[in-house]
């Protein structure tokens, strides 16, 4: 679903990213890990197609991003860690927003949809400055789950959210079927609850792991310190 091979990204004299390898399977939820700077974002923003790549090749869906196609991008849906809404909108009337902007047509029953698998379909027309921040998280999710695509991308989904809202977004994240997602996280217990791999970034370099592998090297860090 997603391959990169050697892929490299250098800024200045600093390199970012060092020969990375990476794959990602059909269904897979993975979790990149990494500590603050070590290149979790400029990943992800080249997995986008925003920075473009120094060296080395992304493919998604089958498809090179330099082959100068666009249908690598039409599976793809993703949901920043800072996004913007419109305030002075109802969570309806923002999700019916980008709706069109990005399919050009309105579906009312898909928002209707997947307004309640956020649980916010109730809140459906409170303007959004009354929203909460985990509200708010909901209907970003939600206006990324409209695309309806097969692979989501989220940056840092639960971040800046107290423990409840944290809590409604994983149960959100836990009832999606088919689909393939890469979430940037720093939370050991959200990775638990909802992923099967975690790909580690360090020093430019990737090892991907299962979640119990993952979970057992951070113990035996946790005892050797």
């Amino acid at each position: 679903m997603i391959h990169i091979q050697n892929l490299t990204q250098v800024f200045g004299k600093k390199v970012v990213l060092d020969d990375v390898q990476l794959e990602i399977g059909t269904n897979e939820v993975c979790a990149l890990v990494g500590r603050n700077g070590a290149g979790k974002s400029t990943l992800l923003n080249s997995l986008l197609g925003l920075i473009p790549a120094k060296s080395g090749t992304i493919t998604i869906h089958g498809v090179k991003q330099k082959s100068g196609k666009e249908i690598w991008k039409s599976g793809i849906a993703y949901l920043p860690e800072k996004f913007t809404l419109y305030p002075t909108l109802t969570g309806y009337e923002n999700i019916a927003f980008f709706a069109k902007a990005t399919t050009k047509q309105l579906d009312e029953a898909k928002i209707e949809g997947v307004l309640k698998s956020v649980r916010l379909w109730e809140d459906r027309d409170l303007p959004i400055k009354k929203y909460s921040k985990g509200m708010l998280q909901r209907l970003g999710l939600a206006i990324t789950l409209y695309q309806d695509a097969k692979i989501l991308i989220l940056d840092e989904p639960t971040s800046g959210i107290d423990p409840i809202g944290r809590i409604e977004i994983l149960e959100v994240l836990k009832t999606l079927k088919n689909k393939t997602i890469l979430l940037s996280s720093h939370h050991l217990d959200e990775i638990k609850q909802v992923c099967t791999h975690v790909a580690f970034l360090e020093n430019g370099k990737i090892e991907k792991y299962t979640v119990g592998q993952f979970l057992k090297i951070q113990r035996l860090g946790e005892m050797e310190a």
